[in-house]
């Protein structure tokens, strides 16, 4: 393919790109997408590791990308092969005694010591809200790819991750399924999803949930229990349960676990679920949470599909000279929109979607 033309692609450029928040499946992809249009232009790639945390090393940690080290195998990899990071704002930077620091001019510093003309960010809401700010201030061009297994980012139907999160969901629901049915048990499978039931929604549709619970609907016991009981009375021994963990318990609070250095994060909803069942019906319940099992699987067809259309869609977009924007998929095609309106709307999971009727009209409960 050609390379589009304009005055703006005349010149030779130097253009980096780094993965920043969480890591997912499909971040390989788009980095090799990003290397194979820059070149098709005859521009310099150079990959920044760890994300921000790579431009506040002296010297920059960085790394050469050229077609020679960005093959095939690559977009199969999970994970980002540049390293990634989803601790400590750059405004206001933890510092080894406790205080906080901003050390924006540092990242800034290290963004034009590498000499570069413009930037590709790789990420969620959260990433993007800093890396905007970075670029206003220091006045560089930047250019956003969307990633997030939650596929809670606003202006784009699909981010990069989410497929092959509810890919691993659903092939966890399908082992599930016979252990379950050989022992009579009701099997509670807590996935993730910060603060949406994307996943929880899709995988337990697509593998064969009998309750889905999602942050965005309210339960009760005594429903999950009604329904698991007139699983029971259709002659089925067994039932599956997918509860995303964002889920609050009937107390209204989130469930999360201290982790080391004192962040809390979701986690342990799925026993809590699971617990309430057992008391209420009497079954025999199991827990499997997956975690981080969605994160490190090789990308699906799709996300390589969508990664690769989003890496070569940035490179165009410094080629056409628009900036502060994110590229997005919307109605089978890619497409851009400012930076500013996809992190000021957040994607939940509406009530009224075709998903949501979809679960109800297989007679799925909701809890509600």
């Amino acid at each position: 393919m050609e390379p589009l033309m304009s005055a703006t692609t005349t010149a030779a450029k130097r253009i980096g790109i780094l993965t920043s928040g969480g890591d997912c499946a499909g971040l390989n992809a788009v980095i090799r997408a990003a290397v194979h249009r820059a070149t098709g232009y005859g521009w310099e790639v150079v990959g920044i590791r760890e994300g921000t945390q790579g431009l506040l090393h002296r010297p920059v940690q960085y790394v050469p990308l050229n077609l020679s080290n960005v093959d095939g195998a690559m977009m199969r990899q999970g994970g980002t092969v540049l390293g990634t990071t989803n601790r400590g704002d750059p405004f206001a930077y933890p510092m080894a005694d406790g205080t906080l620091k901003d050390r924006s001019d540092e990242i800034i510093g290290g963004y034009h010591e590498l000499g570069l003309d413009a930037l590709i960010g790789i990420g969620g809401d959260g990433s993007f809200a800093i890396l905007h700010k970075l670029a206003q201030k220091g006045g560089f061009p930047m250019v956003g790819v969307p990633k997030t297994i939650d596929n809670d980012l606003g202006m784009t139907e699909v981010s990069v991750g989410y497929d092959t999160a509810v890919a691993v969901a659903v092939e966890a629901l399908d082992r599930l399924q016979p252990t379950a049915a050989s022992h009579q048990r009701v099997m509670v499978l807590e996935v993730m999803g910060r603060d949406a039931g994307h996943i929880a929604l899709a995988a337990g549709i697509a593998g064969g949930a009998d309750v889905i619970l999602i942050p965005e609907i309210a339960y009760s016991i005594e429903r999950i229990a009604a329904k698991i009981q007139e699983v029971r009375a259709s002659g089925r021994n067994f039932a599956l349960v997918v509860v995303s963990e964002a889920v609050k318990t009937l107390e209204g609070t989130g469930v999360k676990k201290l982790l080391q250095g004192g962040e809390k994060r979701y986690g342990g909803i799925g026993d809590y679920i699971g617990e309430k069942i057992a008391d209420a019906t009497g079954a025999e319940t199991r827990v499997t949470v997956l975690g981080h099992v969605q994160r490190g699987s090789m990308p699906s067809p799709r996300d390589r599909l969508i990664a690769s259309a989003f890496g070569v869609h940035a490179v165009d977009l410094i080629a056409e000279g628009k900036f502060d924007r994110m590229v997005a998929w919307s109605n089978r095609g890619v497409i851009d929109v400012p930076i500013t309106d996809a992190i000021a709307r957040y994607s939940c999971v509406e009530l009224d979607s075709a998903l949501v009727r979809t679960a109800r009209g297989l007679n799925i409960s909701f809890g509600d």
